[in-house]
């Protein structure tokens, strides 16, 4: 898995794809908190970080799916992935190895946003006037999402030998947990009902509990089975794949 892991992180760095992956993330997240007025913190009148994680999941939808698109679709295409598999590796150390890589490449990413909270603290009147547990909390928050994307992106990488149609597939599947159950908890039917189970089902209600800064366990509960699904489907695509 460790062989796996390094070897995804090297092709990462020696191509364009983890410097433009971080650029991209740092840049976007920076115009927004800084330059553009409807969003940035210097026209509000108190220290918050709110911006950073209420547009870090709406990024990460497109971002991370451009991350694991090439995970499983370029072995797939270059006729490597067979090689791959008839190796004395197993299937959840290469799924493992794989998954790891990515995710360690959006916590990098994640790094340089340090610069924004030390920014807001020193910016805080009297300095330090920012919800430090909060802050704490979304990161987490932050950082098990991630995960869950990643382990989505990387399945639906097993799928398609095409890596545009598995950013596509991947985009739409985040996009359906993320926001979907929420949509879907305003239906009339489940309406003052129901909605607040279904909404339960979603990432965005377990994020943004997560973002308050309590570290409830069964929000926790709730990414770790969530990722652990979507590797379990990956192996088993591997699988068929292998025979």
């Amino acid at each position: 898995m460790f062989t796996i892991f390094i070897k995804e992180i090297q092709s990462f760095f020696s191509s364009l794809i983890g410097y433009v992956v971080i650029g991209i993330f740092v840049l976007i997240l920076g115009l927004m908190m800084w330059v553009f007025p409807d969003f940035s913190i210097l026209n509000y009148s108190y220290a918050s970080l709110d911006q950073l994680f209420s547009l870090s999941p709406i990024i990460f939808l497109f971002l991370i799916p451009a991350i694991t698109m090439r995970s499983f679709s370029e072995e797939i295409q270059n006729g490597t992935l067979e090689i791959l598999l008839t190796k004395p590796i197993r299937e959840l150390d290469i799924v493992g190895g794989k998954f790891m890589a990515c995710v360690a490449l959006v916590l990098i990413a994640l790094i340089p946003t340090l610069l924004y909270f030390y920014s807001v603290y020193q910016l805080g009147s009297p300095k330090g006037n920012i919800d430090t547990g909060s802050v704490i909390g979304s990161y987490f928050g932050l950082f098990m999402l991630a995960s869950a994307f990643t382990a989505v992106g990387i399945f639906c990488s097993t799928l398609f030998k095409n890596q545009i149609v598995a950013f596509l597939c991947s985009m739409a599947v985040c996009y359906v947990f993320y926001f979907g159950f929420l949509f879907v908890s305003k239906l009339p039917v489940f309406f003052g009902k129901t909605d607040d189970i279904v909404q339960q089902l979603g990432m965005d209600y377990h994020y943004n509990s997560l973002s308050k800064g309590l570290i409830d366990l069964r929000d926790v509960v709730y990414f770790v089975s969530l990722i652990a699904v979507f590797l379990v489907l990956t192996i088993e695509s591997l699988k068929r794949r292998k025979f």
